[in-house]
């Protein structure tokens, strides 16, 4: 499972505070860029690690000489890591859409 996201650099025409905003660097064009693509990516990647755990957990069960129990049990940590993960970032949001939703204009 990996996580890491790449840092997005201003072009060095635009400045904060000059009243200039950057183009969407993938949400208007459809590449699938910026946070929307990053967590996108995230959540493949979450939902990718859970079905290895599940697959691993289905061929220990079944007796499978060439899967191990401690990558199996490996394998469930780092999915359940990563849905907690997840799930955490998920209340940030709704909590931050939830602030901005109730403050006074």
């Amino acid at each position: 499972m990996d996580l890491k996201l790449t840092p997005v650099s201003m072009p060095t025409t635009v400045r904060p505070g000059t009243g200039v905003r950057p183009a969407a660097s993938g949400a208007a064009s459809g590449v699938g860029g910026g946070f929307a693509g990053a967590l996108k990516g995230a959540l493949n990647s979450v939902s990718a690690a859970q079905n290895e755990a599940t697959r691993l957990q289905q061929e220990v069960q079944m007796e499978n000489p060439k899967v191990s129990l401690e990558e199996t049990m490996v394998a469930i940590q780092k999915a359940q890591i990563g849905f907690t993960a997840t799930l955490h970032v998920r209340n940030r949001m709704v909590q931050a859409y939830t602030d901005i939703m109730n403050m006074q204009v």
